[in-house]
């Protein structure tokens, strides 16, 4: 008893399936390359950021503070210590999400932009209520604390250890290790106002990039408007056709001069019929028949 066919094409089911998979999967991949070419972006990466490197030592130099200065069943201890996480988590959180959403790297790094507003008010409250001198920008030891930061950039980032951290922690040890409160306060603040400056950089930088390129989605809809093109350039040659239309080159649309591409009807009077529509479908809906007359197909007209 000979062995029923596979559904697929005639005369070799399994074969064909194996084929039509593999028209799939090329295609699959096509779109995938486009959609590279189009600029998707690698995620992560944050670690090389100098404001997430900075809102780093902002988070431990928090740590460290709270447990010295301020008391450990206070409100304002963990209310510090949430702040100045959330200031380097939603960078770190928002670097790993901007690959799939530009919109979502956006908001979370005005997120931690905002965390770190409310702990920059923490640090000024803590030195108002308790009688303390804030520095000005233009004095002498915050000058210094911005000095110092600059040896940040000498570190060797290749290291990908925990000392990686410390060592940037160290630039300003000086500071941050001070048994004076007031001393520690104000260094802090001096950094959350780099951070933040760093931070309206990223997100100015951010909202270009979106402006000009377009996020993921957008990107993605180009790809796939690219395959679809390729696909339509392949289809306007029919294979089962062997007259000398299949030689033709596709025309351009008489109303917004954009290339045609071959259509079938698929239905009305003319169902079956081939006939030229452009590319531009459905903001265009410009035809020509095959015998290069031009004119409406109506109803009949399939976006392939």
């Amino acid at each position: 008893m000979s062995k029923p066919e596979q559904p697929g094409a005639p005369g070799g089911g399994r074969g064909a399936d194996r084929t039509d998979r593999s028209d799939r999967t090329d295609r699959t991949d096509r779109v995938k390359d486009a959609a590279r070419q189009k600029g998707l972006r690698p995620s992560g990466g944050y670690r090389k950021l100098r404001s997430f490197r900075v809102t780093t030592v902002i988070y431990d130099a928090t740590v460290a503070f709270c447990e010295r200065f301020v008391g450990k069943r206070s409100r304002t201890h963990d209310q510090m210590v949430q702040a100045a996480r959330s200031g380097r988590q939603n960078i770190a959180e928002g670097s790993r999400a901007s690959a799939t959403s530009s919109q979502t790297e956006l908001r979370l790094v005005n997120v931690a932009r905002a965390s770190l507003d409310e702990l920059l008010l923490d640090y000024e409250d803590f030195l108002r209520q308790r009688g303390l001198r804030q520095w000005g920008k233009d004095d002498p030891q915050a000058q210094a604390v911005r000095e110092g930061g600059k040896g940040i950039d000498r570190i060797d980032r290749t290291d990908r250890s925990d000392r990686t951290d410390r060592t940037d922690s160290e630039a300003y040890g000086v500071w941050l290790t001070n048994p004076d409160p007031a001393v520690v306060a104000n260094a802090v603040i001096c950094l959350i106002h780099q951070a933040n400056y760093l931070l309206d950089r990223l997100i100015a930088g951010l909202e270009s990039q979106f402006i000009q390129a377009g996020g993921y989605s957008e990107r993605l809809a180009a790809a796939r408007l690219e395959e679809r093109r390729r696909q339509n350039q392949t289809d306007q040659t029919d294979p089962t056709d062997r007259s000398d239309q299949s030689e033709k080159t596709a025309p351009t649309c008489p109303n917004c001069g954009r290339p045609m591409a071959l259509r079938t009807a698929r239905k009305g009077a003319q169902a079956g019929s081939q006939f030229w529509g452009c590319t531009g479908y459905p903001e265009c809906k410009g035809t020509q028949r095959v015998d290069g007359s031009v004119g409406s197909v109506g109803s009949d007209r399939s976006d392939g």
